[in-house]
């Protein structure tokens, strides 16, 4: 019977509680929906620029969120009082009131509030003539409104866009830039019910439009412009239409109009003064100020803690003590089952700990067994590749024709360029990360851009599409920098255009921006008139292994790497990619890049290229070791030095080097490090016990991510890493041969 009574007890109390507590919310809900009609009717009088009435509603709608203690209506109250500010020009003001709704939003985790704050914001930069900061806010913006596809907030996103740009720049280029993203505005704006942003994007229209000198154009949009804000009492909109008006009707010789248009504005612009004159005397920083902010927050603290001590008194002493009862019975039993529980947690937090453990013994040895398969697929990729590009190279010196010596180009500048690739691909961590290193080299773009396009020529060809190339004919013949990642750059750009345009067109042009000095500033473009990609794609499309759909990668194949690579080397030689597409009609990839003009003084030879000091003609009847196992590796190697007339000599491993060093007179040796016995490094070890002078170079396919040092210490001269270019292949040996010379 007692075990009844108390279930009795407990659940009455659990009943009245819960009675309570939804009269109280109901209360709250009510509050809340008279704050929100408060603030939108406090936002449409902004809007109108009723500044007496927007601040007795403000003030209303902030009283009522104390009520309630409602941060997110507290932020917003701030929020729109910043846009009072902003409209009075009050912009340091304005910045205070945003600052700390975005301050509230931040903390409570409201999201829809931060995007509004984010775009308002921006508004206020932009005035003060901060585009870039503007730019970011606006992006931070639209990353929300895209993630709740919000097309009404993307059209005002893009139409402040343009408003930036159209005050930031004046270029026929920027000026096409600020149509295209008013037009995109318009179509996200069709079917929005906001009179004011459509007001606002005629407006602009307009004005692109009479800078561009289309006054017939700009007249219309402003017309549109002028009856929206008329027919809902938007003055500031009032005030601008009919002073663009009158600026296009003096253009077109109107003067009658002209004056009509700007009296009509002055006569708006002076009544809404008349209509304003107290407010605007008002100091409404004191009212609404980051201390009287505090002060409001402490105060509705205060309030709320005092009306909460007395519901508790008046509404739950007889329920607080009748659950007391309960409670203290309860008490024991609780007791006990939270040790059991305790315990339990133990148990199971140990065996968490051993299975973490185990988790991290596990993922160190995968990670090991990862970096042992990059050097083992790393040598292994290299060492044929030696072979590709080295047999080119004969190929290359024994004649060829016109035709064959146009494929073997080909041939060699694609082995070079699937050698980066290689590097790349197994190296992306270290790419992202940015360790990769960035060679400093002369080099002719032009010639090296013509060397993509013929690589590629074939592949278009199949795809019945055109490559146009427009070379600026300013740009220096000699830039230096690093044209092995600018070919894989373009590789990959042209060949992802030519992968998505069949019976089309691709454009290459390579602009000079600008010229400091010697710094030289040029821009890209890869254009093409392809499938194109959806704007919900192109925000992903560089993200590694991420092509624009299932489809297309059944249809055109591919890794998804080529773009990530792309933005992950422009990143790294401190630029970025930008595109801009649309399904159907094609996309466009822009970047730009800085390079320094080369120059090679009179009677300073360049370190990176063969002097003429340093010719070929130094390696006649000089005695070589060739240090290698492999065959193939033998005899390219071998055939490359004894075109110049180098005496070769082989040995299959470590151990018969060493021995035939001993017994003979060489005037370099070139190690391989990886032999069957001992290695390329234990034999340089040895041969330094007994020869400290002769240049031993490293010829090796082993990945430059090893320790350089190394090398070094353990005796060796120079690297040369496996494939190599022969010009650079000669040069270091001639380096070396005439050092040593020197020293003998």
């Amino acid at each position: 019977m007692k075990k009844l009574l108390f279930s009795l007890i407990f659940l009455f109390s659990c009943y009245s509680s819960s009675a309570f507590q939804q009269e109280k919310e109901d209360e709250i809900s009510r509050k809340n929906m008279e704050i929100l009609q408060l603030l939108n009717e406090a936002e449409i009088s902004i809007n109108v620029l009723d500044f007496q009435q927007a601040h007795t509603q403000l003030n209303e709608a902030l009283e009522k969120a104390k009520q309630v203690n409602d941060q997110k209506y507290i932020a917003l109250s701030s929020g729109i009082l910043s846009s009072l500010y902003y409209i009075r020009h009050e912009y340091d003001r304005a910045d205070t009131e945003l600052q700390r709704a975005i301050s509230i939003q931040r903390e409570i985790e409201d999201e829809a509030g931060l995007a509004y704050s984010y775009l308002n914001y921006s508004k206020i930069l932009s005035a003060q003539n901060k585009f870039d900061r503007a730019n970011n806010y606006l992006d931070l913006a639209e990353d929300y409104y895209l993630k709740v596809n919000d097309t009404e907030y993307l059209g005002i996103v893009s139409l402040n866009r343009a408003i930036n740009n159209l005050n930031s720049k004046n270029s026929e280029k920027s000026r096409q830039l600020v149509l295209t993203q008013l037009n995109n505005a318009e179509i996200y704006l069709a079917e929005s019910v906001n009179k004011y942003e459509k007001s606002r994007l005629y407006y602009y229209k307009a004005r692109i439009n009479f800078i561009k000198g289309k006054y017939d154009l700009a007249q219309s949009e402003a017309l549109k412009s002028l009856k929206i804000a008329k027919d809902n009492n938007y003055g500031s909109m009032f005030i601008q239409s009919t002073k663009i008006l009158s600026r296009i009707a003096e253009e077109q010789g109107d003067f009658e109009n002209s004056l009509s248009y700007l009296q009509t504005s002055t006569k708006v612009k002076d009544s809404i003064f008349n209509m304003n004159k107290e407010v605007l005397a008002i100091d409404a920083n004191t009212r609404y100020g980051v201390d009287a902010m505090r002060t409001n927050l402490k105060e509705l603290s205060r309030q709320n803690a005092e009306q909460e001590r007395s519901l508790k008194v008046n509404k739950l002493t007889t329920i607080l003590s009748v659950a007391l009862i309960t409670i203290l019975s309860l008490l024991t039993l609780s007791l006990y089952k939270n040790n059991n529980l305790r315990a339990r947690a133990n148990d199971l937090l140990q065996k968490k700990n051993d299975e973490l453990t185990i988790a991290k013994e596990n993922a160190e040895k995968a990670s090991m067994a990862k970096a042992q398969f990059l050097s083992t697929i790393t040598h292994e990729l290299r060492t044929p590749l030696y072979a590709v590009t080295g047999l080119t190279h004969l190929l290359l010196e024994e004649s060829p024709t016109e035709n064959q010596k146009e494929h073997l180009n080909s041939l060699k500048f694609s082995g070079e360029y699937l050698l980066s690739l290689i590097n790349n691909i197994l190296d992306l961590n270290k790419l992202e990360a940015k360790k990769v290193d960035i060679l400093e080299t002369s080099f002719n773009l032009e010639k090296r851009i013509s060397d993509v396009l013929i690589a590629l020529k074939n592949s278009a060809d199949e795809k019945k599409t055109t490559l146009h190339f427009d070379f600026d004919p300013e740009i220096p013949k000699k830039l230096k920098g690093d044209p092995l990642k600018i070919s894989q750059i373009l590789i990959n750009l042209i060949g992802n255009s030519i992968k998505f345009t069949d019976n089309g067109d691709i454009w290459i042009a390579v602009k000079k921006v600008n010229q400091v000095g010697k710094q030289l500033f040029l821009h890209f473009q890869i254009k093409d008139n392809g499938e194109g990609i959806t704007k919900e794609k192109q925000s992903a499309i560089f993200d590694n292994f991420t092509q624009g759909s299932l489809q297309i990668n059944r249809k055109f194949g591919g890794t998804g790497l080529g773009l990530s690579i792309v933005k992950n080397l422009l990143n790294l030689m401190g630029s970025d990619i930008h595109l801009d597409s649309e399904l159907g009609k094609g996309s466009s990839f822009t970047f730009d890049l800085k390079f320094e003009a080369f120059e090679e003084l009179a009677g300073i030879t360049n370190p990176n290229t063969p002097s003429a000091a340093l010719s070929n003609d130094m390696m006649h009847n000089k005695r070589i070791l060739i240090v290698e196992d492999n065959k193939i590796n033998q005899m390219i190697t071998r055939k490359i030095l004894e075109k110049h007339l180098v005496i070769c000599d082989i040995a299959d491993n470590g151990t018969i080097a060493i021995e035939k060093v001993k017994k003979n007179n060489f005037d370099l040796i070139l190690m391989d490090i990886h032999m069957p016995g001992i290695s390329g490094i234990e034999a340089t070890i040895e041969i330094r016990k007994f020869d400290d002078q002769i240049p031993i170079v490293a010829l090796t396919a082993v990945t430059l991510d090893e320790n350089l040092d190394e090398f070094y210490l353990n005796g060796f001269t120079d690297i040369i890493p496996k494939p190599y270019k022969t010009e650079e292949f000669f040069h270091k040996i001639n380096l070396h041969l005439a050092a040593n010379k020197v020293q003998a």
